[in-house]
């Protein structure tokens, strides 16, 4: 059985680990500020304790989720699925025992065990939404989602300004955004135990956690 070690050193001393695994000062500075700043990373280990599932990380990018993962003792399977093969390239030189693959999330959804998509849903359409967790959904016994939703908040215009802004200096490669609502996110999983919460952290972006477990695999409903 996969075992979660829990680690004893402070957030920063975990953050500058990580980061210190990449090969030049701006993803050092990047990762670093992300596991400061963002509270999905602790998100998603503490619903992993216990678990031994194989964990596919879709829209993986660099590998910050998987490296940060095994910082905290994770041991369990981990593939990462990104379509930007250069991300994929810098992840496969930082994170240990993991492997990555270069391919497109709406092909990728045949897979068991847990399923993580972060920050990935707003780069599709709403058909391709549907299909996508509609797929994580019939396969998955576990599916972690963390994205903003549409719902004409303050938090969500600025989120939505600073996802063109990335798109406009080309650190996401991403054709379109369209953000979903919550009921777009919640419908497929009707049947499984559902958590949702916000997770906003130390960010102005108006992000909410979801996690969907199979009913009797003990996630406590909202």
């Amino acid at each position: 059985m996969t075992v979660l070690v829990p680690n004893r050193m402070s957030s920063a001393g975990l953050a500058d680990r990580v980061a210190a695994r990449y090969p030049t000062r701006f993803l050092r500075i990047y990762v670093r500020a992300k596991i400061r700043t963002d509270p999905v990373y602790d998100a998603v280990f503490d619903r992993l304790e216990g678990s031994d599932q194989p964990l596919l990380d879709v829209g993986c990018g660099i590998g910050v989720l998987p490296s940060y993962l095994r910082e905290r003792g994770f041991t369990g399977p981990i593939c990462g699925l990104d379509h930007d093969e250069r991300k994929i390239g810098i992840a496969r030189q930082v994170v240990p025992n993991a492997t990555f693959e270069a391919g497109d999330a709406r092909v990728a959804m045949d897979r068991g065990g847990t399923v993580v998509l972060l920050d990935l849903l707003h780069y599709f359409t709403s058909e391709e939404q549907s299909r996508i967790l509609a797929a994580a959904a019939a396969h998955a016994t576990t599916v972690i989602i963390r994205d903003a939703v549409r719902d004409g908040s303050w938090r969500y215009r600025l989120t939505y300004a600073q996802e063109m802004f990335s798109r406009l200096v080309r650190w996401l490669r991403a054709e379109r955004l369209h953000f979903a609502t919550r009921d777009e996110i919640l419908r497929p999983f009707a049947g499984f135990d559902a958590e949702v919460v916000p997770l906003y952290g130390r960010t102005p972006f108006n992000n909410y956690l979801f996690v969907f477990k199979r009913s009797g695999t003990g996630t406590t409903n909202e």
